[in-house]
């Protein structure tokens, strides 16, 4: 048997080695990682990382509120699995109750870290399929494609497999909603993240005309801002009546723990607060019961829980004549928007101008209603069966106050991009006109 001396890498003139170096290989490695498992694993991981922190919470409830007096490990194992389902649409029966609201903050949650590992799979699957120059002269690349799909399958089926494993003959869990939001999940967060994280999306964006990318743009600024003001809104309703929550707490009798469960509580519907604050502003308003309706113009409540964040609600009865003016804060963001965009991005035709902020605040409008639209549901029996927004009259609304606020603030800048000179111009020289000249 022969041995041979290991080559030497040729070096250039200046120094430098023609092969590739240890850090080009690790990089080529890092992201050429098998594509099937990678996707699906990643699908799994990303729908079993909150199912276990959920799982954990469950337990350390359990001990905070009767220190393991009453009830099993198992027991509380299955309630967090179930507030994992009810996060991703599953209904479930408490004690004969269906319970169909969906806590946005949990499925915030899900998707934050939907978007990481997805982002990561992307990443690490990025170095299969053409290169980019192929990818721009037009070579098919299904890369991302067949990741999401497969990144979706792994999610789902961690969905179906948790949802028969904790469904009970008194719980009974809907499985086919858990696999529709594991879907969308799935395919609206994950597939964009892995586009993201392969670098495809850097490459196919410019393709999309700059025409429709400012309009998203300023729907999603309009949805950005429309946020904050609906923050700052419910954090002033409960900072003024916050004696209310304070005293809901000390009639519960709550200890340390109770205390701590409350507020993980309110944190995991805080987003669907937040829609309802939304449809306040807007106008419609929202029902917190059968018969019930809170708005701008007129508020008539009933029994409430003794939930703390209800202390936000206004007093009922008719309101005073300056929360009708409420109703104009939708129309002033979309103008503050639309403006700004077209401060940044100027289009001098007036068509164009008003056309970009109109579609975006439509666009913004139907993003909400949609939002809107899985912010209720039943939270308990008799008349907590009907909790949530009108979600329609939301839709309207929305649409309405975001659409003409963007024409408005789009247009309003774009005269002044366009002829604010000329016409400050000629203002001032017919004010030095008028005024005496000295002899």
């Amino acid at each position: 048997m022969t041995l041979q001396a290991p080559s030497t890498p040729r070096r250039t003139g200046s120094g430098r080695t023609t092969a590739r170096s240890d850090a080009d290989l690790r990089r080529e490695l890092a992201t050429t990682r098998p594509l099937v498992p990678t996707a699906t694993v990643g699908g799994a991981l990303a729908a079993g990382g909150p199912l276990l922190v959920c799982l954990a919470l469950a337990v350390v409830g359990w001990f905070l509120t009767d220190a393991g007096g009453e009830g099993s490990p198992s027991g509380a194992l299955r309630v967090g699995a179930h507030g994992w389902l009810v996060a991703h649409g599953s209904t479930v029966a408490v004690e004969g109750i269906r319970i169909t609201a969906i806590p946005l903050g949990l499925t915030v949650i899900c998707a934050w870290v939907t978007w990481r590992v997805g982002h990561r799979v992307g990443e690490s699957v990025s170095g299969h399929g053409p290169d980019a120059d192929r990818i721009a002269d037009g070579a098919r690349d299904w890369t991302v494609p067949l990741a999401a799909v497969l990144f979706t399958v792994g999610y789902a089926v961690v969905g179906v497999v948790t949802a028969s494993v904790a469904a009970t003959a008194a719980s009974d869990p809907d499985p086919a909603r858990v696999v529709l939001w594991s879907v969308l999940l799935g395919l609206v967060v994950g597939g964009p993240a892995i586009a993201s994280g392969s670098g495809r999306a850097a490459i196919w964006l410019p393709a999309v005309p700059a025409t429709v990318r400012d309009v998203l743009l300023v729907a999603r600024r309009i949805l950005g801002t429309w946020a904050l003001v609906c923050v700052l809104a419910l954090a002033a309703a409960f900072v003024l009546d916050f004696s209310t929550a304070a005293n809901v707490v000390s009639q519960l009798h709550a200890d340390a723990g109770a205390v701590v469960l409350m507020v993980v509580a309110t944190l995991l519907v805080l987003p669907n607060a937040l829609l309802f604050s939304s449809a306040y502003l807007l106008g419609p308003g929202f029902t917190v019961g059968a018969g019930t309706t809170v708005s701008t113009t007129a508020v008539v409540l009933g029994p409430l829980p003794m939930f703390p964040l209800l202390a936000a609600l206004p007093d009922q009865g008719s309101q005073p004549w300056w929360t009708d003016l409420l109703m104009l804060t939708p129309v002033l963001v979309a103008m503050y928007v639309a403006g700004r965009v077209q401060r940044d991005r100027p289009v001098l035709a007036w068509d164009r101008a008003a056309i970009r902020g109109c579609a975006g605040g439509i666009t913004a409008g139907v993003l909400l209603a949609a939002l809107t639209a899985v912010a209720g549901g039943a939270v308990g029996p008799g008349r907590m069966r009907d909790v949530g927004p009108y979600t329609f009259d939301v839709l309207l609304h929305s649409m309405a106050s975001f659409g003409i606020g963007g024409v408005v603030g789009a247009v309003v800048v774009c005269w002044w991009q366009r002829d604010a000179d000329s016409w400050l111009r000629t203002r001032l020289s017919a004010v030095r006109d008028r005024l005496p000249r000295r002899g």
